[in-house]
């Protein structure tokens, strides 16, 4: 879809001399209001949103029905490991190796140097239209201290585009390591938002799940655990999660990244584990590159895919959202931070047809990932002005399509513009 945006100052004949706008979009679609609307904005709120406003306005920009919504939210990525696969060798392309390879690379990161990759994705990310994100930072006798420092600066660096939240995360077990834990509180009392854990990489995983809570209760957080990354139903750690988000009264409060084991159950078995999940108030996020890449590995034919079906497990309650996860390291040897193409990518290998399952897929890379991170991320008069326009006509169009963003607003202010292509045909 190609259309050119049209800019313009207001005329100055028919307006509501009661009501300014800093800025007007005109006719856009948005997911909750037929037909084209209008969107006003001033000093970083939406003030109107209806078809054909006429009003004082410093400057408008036509966008002849194009898609407005709230942004993409990105709630699981690492951002102080990506880009280093020049760093990593990839000889098996497994879960263990690859954390083994960056176990080794992080040993010599640098402040510097966390903050040049990282800043890099959250830069593509802003052009793919996400303005939410939260991030895990390995805290441990690895990685010290500095990966950590290097984040705080990236979130403040671009904090005019996009809302970081930063996780203090123990990739790397916990309870085998003393001083992980100190560390993680520590980051928790100069600025991290919320504490991770990663049970199946620690000797004792209940022990790790039990002072994740207690680091997260201390600082009154929210977790975020790494669970349950492989095809096996029988290892699991998430009884353990369930019991301990219950005793500590938790509900609301949790998120579980991964747990790839789920898409080996059966159908009744699955459904079942849902709706212990849903009653325990534990939200789940589906990382489909990284689960793509890293299952199966022990397959020759018929390999599995290992995603789990967010959108079955959202039917039975649980709040779901899809995520980047990791860009262009040992976990994840691709990506560009666009949550659009995960959307797509989720749909595809999800064998997903229906335009109300697309619909879904969309919500779970905005506004329903924004929920799962405490973040009420809808177009609404009185809410904040952040705004992104997809080349397409709707959220389902968008996900078939990987549209891609051309401009975006946070607070009233734009962030970026990606102008569309020009196809110069000679007839």
């Amino acid at each position: 879809m190609v259309r050119m945006i049209r800019a313009a100052t207001v005329a100055q004949s028919e307006y509501n001399q009661d009501m300014r706008a800093d800025f007007l979009l005109r006719n856009v679609q948005t997911a909750n209001q037929p037909g084209v609307i209008d969107i006003a904005i001033r000093d970083g709120l939406i003030v109107d949103m209806r078809h054909d406003i006429r009003c004082d306005a410093v400057e408008e920009e036509d966008f002849d029905g194009l898609f407005a919504f709230s942004g993409f939210a990105d709630s699981h990525v690492h951002l102080d490991k990506a880009c280093i696969l020049e760093r990593c060798t990839i000889c098996e392309g497994t879960l263990e190796e690859a954390v083994r390879e960056t176990a080794k690379a992080k040993s010599r990161f640098t402040e510097e140097d966390v903050f040049e990759r990282a800043s890099s994705v959250v830069r593509q990310a802003i052009m793919h239209g996400t303005n939410r994100m939260r991030t895990f930072v390995e805290i441990d006798p690895r990685a010290g201290m500095r990966s950590f420092e290097a984040i705080k600066r990236v979130r403040e660096h671009y904090a005019y585009a996009i809302d970081i939240q930063i996780c203090a995360f123990a990739q790397e077990g916990l309870t085998q390591e003393p001083e992980t834990e100190a560390m993680l509180d520590e980051a928790l009392r100069t600025g991290a938002d919320l504490v991770g854990g990663c049970p199946y990489t620690d000797p004792r995983p209940e022990e790790h799940v039990r002072r994740i809570f207690d680091l997260a209760r201390k600082h009154d957080v929210d977790v975020d655990f790494h669970l349950d990354f492989s095809l096996n139903p029988a290892k699991t750690d998430l009884p353990a999660v369930i019991a301990a988000t219950k005793a500590n009264a938790y509900a609301g409060r949790v998120t579980i990244g991964h747990v790839t084991n789920l898409s080996a159950l059966a159908p009744e078995d699955r459904s079942h584990m849902a709706r212990q999940i849903a009653e325990a108030g534990i939200a789940l996020v589906v990382l489909p590159a990284t689960d793509l890449f890293l299952m199966g590995r022990g397959q020759t034919t018929n390999i599995p895919r290992g995603i789990t079906p967010a959108h079955l497990l959202s039917a039975d309650g649980v709040r779901t959202a899809v995520a980047t996860n990791n860009v262009l390291n040992p976990f994840t040897p691709f990506g560009d931070a666009s949550l659009g193409r995960m959307a797509n990518l989720y749909a595809n290998v999800m064998q997903l047809s229906r335009d109300d399952d697309i619909d879904q897929v969309f919500a779970m890379v905005s506004t329903r990932a924004a929920s799962i991170m405490g973040i009420d991320h809808q177009l609404r008069i009185g809410g904040p002005a952040d705004i992104v326009i997809l080349d397409a006509d709707d959220p389902c169009h968008a996900v078939r399509s990987s549209a891609p963003a051309i401009a975006g607003w946070k607070a009233g202010r734009r962030t970026f513009v990606r102008p569309q292509p020009i196809i110069f045909d000679p007839a």
